[in-house]
């Protein structure tokens, strides 16, 4: 069972082009990390000075893949990079940096029966 999260967090304006040029080349090891603790199609947008994160969680206990994914050295030495150009929009309720989103709609992908759709 696939589990979709969207969150975001403020990109501070003096750090726009050191944040992209970041994400312009993610660290191989981060992005194997993310994989390794169940994270797909992670994608992170870009409006004004806004960043809206989205991925899916395709493993059995997200907070312990979270918890993974926050002892993993090459992803400390990331977040120590990426985090100054950030700035939580919450009061980091449960140690969130980013401000979790709650989902209001999706589109499912249709089901083909017999090749035709519902």
């Amino acid at each position: 069972m696939v589990q979709r999260y969207g969150m975001l967090i403020r990109l501070r304006p003096e750090k726009r082009e050191e944040y992209l040029r970041l994400h312009a080349a993610v660290w191989p090891g981060v992005e194997r990390m993310l994989r390794e603790a169940n994270i797909r199609n992670f994608s992170i947008f870009l409006h004004d000075d806004l960043l809206f994160g989205y991925y899916e969680y395709v493993g059995e206990d997200h907070d312990a893949d979270q918890a993974r994914i926050a002892a993993d050295p090459e992803t400390q030495r990331w977040w120590a990079l990426t985090d100054p150009c950030q700035e939580s929009l919450s009061a980091r309720e449960g140690g969130s940096w980013w401000t979790p989103m709650a989902e209001v709609w999706h589109l499912a992908a249709e089901s083909v029966v017999d090749g035709q759709a519902p």
